[in-house]
């Protein structure tokens, strides 16, 4: 079964946005902001998916990365 990464601190790095300043764009508290932004987290919601891309400016796909394990 393969995973789902999270490539939230390479878009973050990318825009040069910090994690409080990213916090109070999307309004989501800087501890979750956090835990998702290092991977550990089992699941996002459409929300707050939608709520990251409008602040980055970019698509779900930029966030999120599928590894096939073999």
């Amino acid at each position: 079964m393969g995973e789902i990464i999270v490539r939230l601190d390479r878009v973050m790095a990318d825009r040069k946005i910090g994690l409080n300043e990213l916090s109070e764009r999307v309004g989501i508290a800087n501890v979750n902001l956090s835990k998702l932004k290092n991977g550990h987290v089992s699941a996002v919601r459409f929300s707050t998916l939608c709520a990251l891309c409008e602040a980055l400016d970019c698509q779900p796909g930029d966030l999120l990365e599928f590894s096939k394990k073999e």
